[in-house]
């Protein structure tokens, strides 16, 4: 599956949150209603690095939004120079689930995001 970086207001504004988009269908083939969170894991150069998202908000299910929001994710986003992103071009990432509740998010085949 596909998920795409995601952000709450500009890159260089307090309190910028970053995460992932998760498309509706996605949700719907990959996600259960009944967990509270989610485990991510964000392998790069520098080790594996663990953050967990919580989905048990009305939000999360709600077809225009579907975020994965933790700070850890922007702090992946950093460390592999994906921040900032050109406008309107978010990085896309490739997942795979690897257990329940679990997913593995692969970094973005260059450190820059794709056209």
């Amino acid at each position: 599956m596909k998920w795409t970086a995601w952000r709450n207001g500009r890159h260089n504004a307090p309190g910028v949150s970053y995460g992932f988009r998760v498309s509706y269908g996605d949700r719907n083939s990959h996600f259960n209603r009944n967990w509270t969170a989610v485990l991510i894991e964000l392998p790069s150069d520098r080790g594996l690095m663990k953050a967990e998202a919580n989905i048990a908000k009305r939000s999360f299910w709600e077809p225009a939004c579907g975020e994965l929001i933790t700070s850890e994710v922007g702090t992946w986003f950093r460390q592999l120079g994906l921040v900032p992103w050109p406008p309107r071009k978010p990085p896309v990432f490739n997942v795979t689930p690897i257990g329940p509740a679990s997913f593995r998010v692969e970094p973005p085949q260059s450190n820059r995001p794709s056209s």
